[in-house]
């Protein structure tokens, strides 16, 4: 949440939450030069250079451009190292020439195409080659004809074409007077979170292909099987985010053709769509594909432009209706714009045409072999050392390495205490958790840029033997620590202080999606799949928001910290003993129930009625499950006995609805010590517990 800030109160400015210096320090007085500044010194003798920078209001004076442009980079200095990124995708070199050019367009505003019609011209030149280089048809007929724009990256492309896959889905379903208020997007688990972004924005149901812990990329034949009449389309990926993986865009495009289905695919080509032309040209996944209807290719990554500039090249007009474009002539003539955005400069537009035909084919040709080289040389070495390689070698995916550590019970250390101790070194290689549905699989991800050299290569694989032997060397109490340490003082997520409270991420909030993940979200799957209690259908759980109450009750100890989860839960006996009261509808009470004496239609809306009300004022203490926008799903618990418990659990609660018996889940909080974090417990009415999950601080 880099991008939203809160702006501070005037006492929390005033007790120096952001003053670098003590207020004691700012006491202190001594005899030193006061001289009005000449500006004949240097700029470290001016005032400025011994006063603070202003961070929360504007100055009333001003400074001297040299001033201002020293300290600004001054602070920037602090920044990281770009090359030593390995985590971006986004390119981090141009030629001198290429920056000059780019610097020299900035002040053009890119929209405005009367006033600079050689820019937007230059751009429809960037579209037609790309068009071309993704196998664009080209026909006589200017309505059949491809058509793209630029963007300013892959988010904006992939928004774009979802509309447009909306936009026309829903004109065909108000042509055939048929409902289209449920559109889906079918698409695998492992997108990058603009997909997430366009489903949410624009109230698009997310369809998923769950990874596993073997395969990392959609099936096609489970990606075509969740097709139905509210499908807008597919999306495959030319190059995961999170291995680099190619999906099989023909293999999914050949099983429409099959089975005679028109759904539309959108290739997200975001990093793969300037590689796999030039490293694997007879790979069949562009315009090639009868299905394959438009494309988004990001501009600022293997395009070799720095960002932000992306492009989206759709089949031809009929994909994109006509009432997403809008005509204007407030610039000075008529134009038409289908952009989320208006203004932008026209500098990325120029950089990357300057790449396209500075380079030619054969420029980027021999720029991706030598990264996939340098990708393959990476990867073996890092298996030398005892990694499993994740991701795939010889251009069968993106130019880079994602592994992780194999399977040992002994090492003291993971993927993340590896990432942590690298940026000790310098380097940024990124440590995170694979898909959902992958047993909660960490890996690292190692990205192959352009200039990420062969010697830069060997000095990365040194600094790796070298973390690693001092790891080894360290007990696993010693590792958590400096863990807790670098998280909280080192990284900028650790200490930012920026973040609005309101979207921060918390440490209960955390604790309250696991519970929610752990417990309601297999309710919620049960329901989905299951045709259950078919006998008595007022017995169901209601469709709508499920509630826990939550009680927190604070508690102290004295040393230490755990972090991470546990989980324990009643024996099994309790449990099957349960599900078979259950099951048989022994000691129901039913004859006390008022949902049973009375089967009107009027008595369930006020009881669906008093249960929207209970969950519309929720507090910190209440966990809150909305069943159709929850994203949920993608976290379930790998603890052998969430299964069971989960199923008991709503079995259970489906009863509660019914008799008025009440699951709690009970919430106790502990701040300090060796049980410090949050812990929660399902209990059943006679205070039996299924299960207790804990999450450390």
């Amino acid at each position: 949440m880099v991008h939203l800030s809160t702006i501070p109160k005037e006492d929390e400015i005033s007790n120096g939450l952001d003053i670098p210096l003590t207020p004691a320090l700012k006491k202190v007085h001594l005899q030193l030069a006061n001289d009005d500044d000449r500006f004949t010194t240097s700029v470290y003798g001016s005032r400025f250079a011994a006063a603070d920078l202003p961070r929360h209001e504007m100055p009333e004076d001003e400074m001297p451009k040299e001033v201002a442009y020293r300290m600004i980079k001054d602070e920037l200095s602090l920044d990281g190292n770009p090359m030593l990124n390995l985590a971006s995708f986004v390119t981090t070199y141009m030629e001198e020439e290429a920056e000059k050019l780019m610097t020299e367009c900035l002040p053009k505003n890119f929209i405005d195409y009367e006033e600079y019609p050689q820019s937007a011209d230059i751009q429809n030149r960037c579209v037609s080659m790309i068009g071309r280089l993704f196998n664009a048809p080209v026909k006589d007929s200017e309505a059949s004809s491809a058509v793209g724009t630029s963007t300013v990256g892959s988010s904006e492309a992939i928004m774009l074409a979802v509309l447009a896959m909306k936009k026309r889905w829903k004109n065909k379903r108000i042509a055939e007077g048929k409902p289209h208020d449920n559109p889906n997007l079918i698409m695998s688990s492992a997108v990058q979170v603009c997909w997430e972004k366009a489903t949410r924005y624009f109230e698009v149901e997310e369809k998923l292909v769950y990874c596993t812990p073997e395969r990392y990329v959609i099936d096609p034949k489970e990606t075509v099987d969740l097709v139905d009449e509210n499908t807008i389309g597919i999306c495959c990926i030319l190059g995961s985010t999170y291995t680099g993986e190619y999906e099989d865009v023909k293999a999914v495009n050949d099983l429409l053709v099959e089975k005679g289905l028109n759904t539309p695919i959108h290739v997200d080509a975001a990093s793969g769509g300037f590689v796999a032309p030039f490293v694997v040209p007879d790979l069949e996944w562009d315009f090639r594909l009868e299905r394959v209807v438009s494309i988004n290719v990001s501009g600022h990554k293997y395009g070799l432009v720095y960002p932000g500039v992306g492009w989206v090249v759709w089949r031809s007009a009929e994909y994109l209706p006509q009432e997403l474009v809008f005509n204007i002539n407030y610039l000075g003539a008529d134009q038409a714009s289908f952009t989320l955005n208006f203004s932008k400069g026209a500098s990325q537009v120029i950089g990357q045409y300057y790449q396209l035909i500075r380079l030619g084919k054969h420029g980027y040709r021999a720029i991706m072999s030598n990264l996939t080289r340098t990708a393959d040389y990476l990867s073996e070495s890092l298996a030398a050392l005892g990694f499993i390689i994740m991701s795939k070698k010889s251009g069968e995916g993106l130019p880079l390495v994602a592994f992780r550590l194999k399977e040992d019970p002994d090492r003291s250390y993971d993927e993340f205490a590896l990432a942590h101790q690298l940026r000790v070194r310098g380097w940024v290689v990124p440590a995170y958790t694979m898909a959902p549905n992958t047993n909660g699989l960490k890996m690292l991800r190692i990205v192959v840029r352009e200039d990420f050299s062969r010697n830069r290569c060997d000095s990365l694989i040194n600094d790796v033997r070298l973390c690693q032997g001092v790891l080894e060397q360290m007990d696993k109490e010693t590792i958590k620590k400096q863990q807790e340490y670098i998280h909280k003082n080192h990284t900028a997520s650790g200490k930012a202080s920026h973040n609005h409270p309101k979207y921060r991420v918390s440490a209960a909030t955390r604790s309250c999606a696991v519970f929610s993940a752990l417990i309601v979200t297999p309710i919620k799957r049960d329901m989905l799949t299951m045709d259950y209690r078919r006998k008595n259908t007022r017995c169901r759980v209601r469709r709508g928001r499920r509630t826990l109450s939550a009680e927190s009750s604070p508690s102290r100890s004295d040393s230490g910290s755990d972090a991470g989860s546990e989980y324990d839960s009643a024996s099994d006996s309790d449990i099957d003993a349960y599900s078979k009261e259950d099951r048989e509808g022994t000691d129901l009470e039913r004859e006390e129930c008022p949902l049973c004496r009375s089967a009107s239609e009027v008595e369930r809306k006020e009881e669906d009625e008093a249960i929207r009300n209970s969950g519309s004022a929720t507090d910190d203490r209440t966990l809150v499950h909305r069943e159709r926008h929850s994203q949920l799903d993608d976290r379930l618990t790998s603890s052998p006995v969430a299964p069971m418990a989960a199923k008991t659990a709503y079995n259970h609660l489906t009863l509660s609805r019914h008799c008025g018996r009440k699951v709690m889940a009970r919430g106790r909080k502990q701040c300090q010590g060796k049980g410090a974090g949050q812990t929660f417990s399902l209990e059943l009415p006679d205070g039996k517990k299924l299960l207790t999950l804990r999450i450390g601080a």
